[in-house]
């Protein structure tokens, strides 16, 4: 399953302005979230990225960004009818091709040599079928991410068979349902903000869209749960850490993040000893 194209969802009433939000990337370049997350897409081996925005928004976006505006396509969403509506909202670009999905709001940081979506993008390639990123995540964050149960795949270091999947899932059904041997108690194999995924997932993006008629909101985790019935489909726990610049201090916790992971390393160690020193004279 060779991916060539990639997603960018930007158009949620919350997220449409947080790809536009400037940090320091590991190199010492200022840049902002949108430039970060298409570098993301292409290190894994996109050629084509379609942003998918709120109206009137293309303009804003065009300019975050920068150099790589020449390989961007803009589809707008025009009515808040949930993310998997903002997914289906691209499926003429995809053209019933597979594609990396990746939202706009979260940032990555790979403990690898290769970033998180390569990791997602080479996987897919290799074993031939969709796989989600995923992050082992405690479940007092369950009402913030999906989450998928299954099997630990044959022969094969954290890379799982997926069996079910819920949408923001309690705790109890969690429990009950999502279950993954080998975790820490506590902890659930939540969506880690990436997919790679085959042209059927369009297909059933479609199906909810016509049964929905424009009156409900269409999500992407029941297109998934059924994608797990009908073909094979694959969870990968990516050797790298999420950050959701949305959350409280989020922005902040993947600049030190990024800063941390990148060049000026020392210097900004150096910085957050003396700002502690201050705060405990």
């Amino acid at each position: 399953m060779e991916i060539k194209q990639a997603i960018i969802t930007a158009a949620g009433k919350d997220q449409r302005t947080l790809p536009l939000q400037t940090l320091v990337d590991r190199t010492g370049e200022t840049k902002s979230a949108l430039r970060i997350i298409i570098e993301e897409a292409l290190q894994a081996g996109a050629e084509e990225i379609c942003v998918v925005v709120h109206p009137c928004d293309q303009g804003a976006f065009r300019a975050a960004a920068g150099e790589h505006v020449s390989r961007l396509q803009f589809v707008e969403q025009t009515a808040p009818l949930g993310y998997g509506h903002a997914v289906w909202c691209a499926k003429d670009f995809v053209g019933g091709k597979p594609f990396l999905l990746l939202v706009g709001d979260h940032l990555y940081v790979s403990r690898a040599d290769k970033r998180c979506a390569q990791q997602l993008a080479e996987t897919a390639r290799a074993e031939s079928c969709s796989v989600s990123a995923v992050q082992a995540t405690h479940e007092r964050l369950l009402p913030f991410y999906g989450a998928i149960g299954g099997k630990l795949a044959a022969g094969a270091k954290g890379l799982y068979e997926i069996e079910d999947v819920l949408e923001k899932p309690t705790p109890t059904e969690a429990e009950q349902k999502l279950d993954v041997p080998g975790l820490r108690a506590g902890h659930y194999l939540c969506f880690f903000g990436m997919h790679a995924l085959s042209p059927l997932v369009m297909d059933l993006l479609a199906e909810d869209v016509r049964n929905a008629g424009g009156r409900g909101r269409v999500q992407l985790t029941p297109a998934l749960a059924r994608l797990a019935a009908r073909e094979r489909y694959l969870a990968l726990e990516v050797q790298g850490r999420r950050y959701d610049i949305g959350a409280k201090y989020g922005l902040l916790t993947a600049q030190l993040a990024l800063a941390l992971d990148g060049h000026d390393r020392d210097e900004v160690l150096g910085n957050l000893v003396e700002l502690l020193a201050l705060r405990n004279k």
